[in-house]
């Protein structure tokens, strides 16, 4: 009596017994250069050093924000201004937090920013693979209209998506921000297929031939494979979401259900009278702040999956 392999763990066993060569091949390539002559350490750091040079220009606007918020107003309104706060002002954070229902544009901005980056990620995953991964008639040029409404501006779906969320009675409510992502987007779908398409066409047709499904092959071998793409597109999803502002000042208009992009405005107009810029810049670090944690996280995830979906 013989044994039948399941088709899905012998093509993913495949994958496990070329990847510590892969490695070591994608380590000899980076100490080349393109026409194979070995490459001068000098030119690396000279990069580098270029690299941190160009840095230091976009962090110059993040420190100044961060020792704005750690200013007394004092010293906030000295000239010249300093450079560095001769005493450490925590209070600023705990004001801008009391100043606004911060915990609650908190809890809702999290509750979207979440829901769209998993719908996301599952629904363009989906996409993706049919565009990549399924033969059919017209396939192409269906793509090509999907990347057409990149071209689309958002002022011009504006008016009817506002009246058909508003016939639907979605207003107020987080639906008009999440349930788009369930339908996909075209750069996501763009990455992620591009992506999909450096997947050995001869692997998904051994599954099928050994009777494996579509979803299975999804499931089992394309989505280990797309980790890295999917984890960048969870980064522009959350990213997205979070920053959203247009969003919620359009369809949400009680402040239980408002996001913390929102929240901003309301400190600004709770305090037009005597504006504090210290606690403004206090609750914009804490603002910004998940997103830098998110993103040491997943720097790395990030980064390759950029670079792997940037070619076939």
């Amino acid at each position: 009596m013989t044994l039948q392999k399941d088709p899905v763990t012998t093509a993913t066993s495949s994958i496990e017994d070329v990847r510590p060569k892969d490695r070591r091949n994608a380590r000899a390539d980076r100490s080349r250069n393109a026409d194979g002559s070995v490459r001068s350490p000098w030119s690396s750091i000279g990069a580098r050093v270029v690299l941190i040079a160009m840095s230091l220009l976009f962090l110059v606007p993040i420190y100044w924000m961060v020792i704005s918020a750690l200013k007394s107003n004092g010293e906030l309104g000295a000239f010249p201004p300093t450079w560095f706060p001769h005493w450490l002002d925590w209070s600023n954070f705990g004001e801008a937090v009391t100043a606004m229902p911060f915990f609650t544009f908190f809890r809702n901005t999290l509750i979207i920013t979440v829901l769209v980056t998993l719908f996301s990620m599952v629904s363009n995953l989906i996409i993706a693979y049919g565009f990549a991964c399924i033969e059919w008639r017209g396939r192409d040029r269906m793509f090509y209209v999907v990347l057409a409404t990149l071209f689309i501006p958002f002022p011009v779906t504006l008016i009817p998506m506002f009246d058909l969320y508003a016939r639907l009675g979605w207003i107020n409510t987080f639906l008009p921000l999440v349930v788009p992502s369930l339908f996909g987007s075209a750069f996501y779908v763009f990455l992620l297929r591009q992506f999909l398409l450096q997947i050995p066409k001869d692997l998904l047709d051994a599954a099928r031939m050994d009777g494996a499904s579509e979803w299975r092959i999804l499931w089992r071998i394309v989505f280990p494979q797309a980790r890295a793409a999917l984890v960048t597109v969870g980064i522009f999803a959350a990213v997205g979401a979070w920053n959203d502002f247009l969003g919620p000042l359009i369809y949400l208009q009680d402040q239980n259900v408002q996001t913390l992009s929102i929240g901003l405005q309301v400190f600004r107009l709770n305090n037009s009278a005597d504006f504090q810029f210290n606690q403004l810049m206090a609750a914009s670090i804490l603002i910004i702040l998940p997103l830098v944690v998110l993103f040491f996280f997943f720097q790395r995830t990030f980064l390759k999956g950029i670079q792997i979906g940037s070619f076939k």
